[in-house]
């Protein structure tokens, strides 16, 4: 039998799972600052709600849950599944908040952490079930629901270990228009911008190819796009708003100025940290549930992002029967772990006790020392003291104790394979 996990999925070993409990800490309290509060919400979904049209190429990757108690085959696979695990937390978010909005405060603040699941093909940086670690302002319908959302977010990147990043900011109604413009019908830009999302990665003659060969878009649709995109690229900040009406004509006035004001904000934000931003008509996203805004922060250490959102004003909709402004941040939890490679050595300290020891004297001294707020963990002295020793400084303890009966020798730093 093969013992190995499933493929695209992985076992973690303490000291990994230390240094994913001290990023989640982190992150953890920096958007509990902010007035963020935890929710939960379950990993499967009814298949509808998940196919629903809005999960871009997603939708293409849910593990499906057979129906049980199936008597006859169904006429077509689809009738085979009838729930599904979720592909991110947004989607759950917005059905939560459909159910329990009359008891939520207004506007809400919402923090999940937990697991998401593709079934896409695996790579570095991508498994088949990982983390997200989403934030979300439910109920603001200006830009500082943006603008608070990644400045919480590159605070939490910050004290999580990652400073210096540098957040790719644009909108989709922008891209409509832009898009609108070359002649590209408001039907077909769902299709036409799943494919521009991956421009970073196949390029423009990548790009070209898949619009015109596949989804049936002419080259004079590619060309005025990416013609404009290209012109775009390098604006001033300071004059934003002006570049893009007089760049984009049928672009709507206050799309320009909610860019303007959230440059403006993000200006302000870079004055006070390590941090850099500029606006990308490149940046697509592929969700298809996208309204307004949208944004990503990279960092040097990768050339994947390390974080991505925007606002979906639409999709609560569907949920509640009426729209409400809302906006989302996505932290990659599982890039900023490999990013970050070790965590921080805490104070842990073993407690070595011989044979001879009785367990009311062990658990006397480890209860001591857990009453000054310090890690503890009881372990018995076997083998050669100093290999002992070196197994206990990889395992990450800082200190230890040494008990005999009757005696316990004063604490000592690792390091020193200093018998007691």
């Amino acid at each position: 039998m093969d013992n190995s996990p499933a493929r695209g999925t992985r076992d973690l070993l303490p000291a990994t799972v230390a240094v994913r409990d001290h990023v989640l800490a982190r992150i953890t309290e920096v958007y509990h600052r902010y007035g963020y509060q935890r929710i939960e919400t379950p990993a499967i979904e009814n298949i509808e709600r998940l196919t629903g049209g809005q999960g871009g190429e997603n939708e293409k990757l849910i593990y499906k849950i057979l129906r049980r108690g199936l008597t006859e085959v169904p006429d077509s696979l689809d009738e085979l599944a009838d729930l599904g695990l979720r592909f991110d937390l947004t989607v759950p978010l917005t059905r939560f908040y459909g159910n329990n909005h009359a008891t939520l405060p207004v506007p809400f603040r919402s923090f999940q952490f937990g697991p998401v699941w593709r079934a896409e093909k695996p790579q570095k940086d991508r498994y088949r079930q990982f983390n997200q670690c989403d934030i979300d302002l439910i109920g603001e319908e200006s830009v500082l629901a943006e603008a608070e959302l990644i400045e919480a977010t590159t605070d939490a990147l910050e004290a999580a270990g990652l400073p210096g990043t540098t957040v790719r900011l644009s909108d989709r109604r922008f891209l409509s228009a832009l898009a609108e413009g070359a002649g590209v019908a408001p039907e077909a830009q769902g299709s036409f911008f799943i494919t521009l999302d991956k421009l970073d990665k196949i390029g423009w003659d990548g790009v070209r190819k898949e619009l015109t060969e596949r989804a049936g878009f002419t080259d004079a649709q590619v060309d005025g796009v990416q013609t404009a995109i290209t012109a775009l690229q390098g604006l001033d900040p300071a004059k934003l708003a002006d570049q893009l009406t007089d760049a984009v004509p049928n672009l709507a006035e206050n799309v320009a100025q909610d860019l303007a004001a959230t440059t403006t904000a993000l200006a302000e934000l870079a004055k006070t940290r390590e941090l850099g931003w500029e606006f990308d008509p490149t940046l697509v996203r592929g969700m298809g549930y996208y309204t307004g805004q949208i944004f990503e922060i990279s960092h040097p250490g990768t050339s994947a992002s390390v974080a991505g959102g925007g606002r979906y004003d639409k999709l609560i909709g569907r949920s509640l029967g009426k729209d409400v402004p809302a906006c989302g941040f996505s932290i990659g939890f599982e890039r900023i772990v490999n990013l970050l490679g070790n965590a921080p050595r805490t104070d842990a300290v073993a407690v070595l006790h011989e044979a001879d020891a009785t367990p009311a004297e062990v658990l006397a001294v480890a209860r001591r020392l857990r009453a000054e707020g310090r890690q503890v963990t009881t372990i018995k002295r076997r083998g050669k003291f100093g290999t002992q020793l070196g197994r206990l400084e990889e395992w990450g303890y800082t200190s230890f104790v040494h008990v005999r009966s009757g005696e316990v020798a004063d604490e000592r730093g690792l390091g020193s394979r200093e018998s007691s």
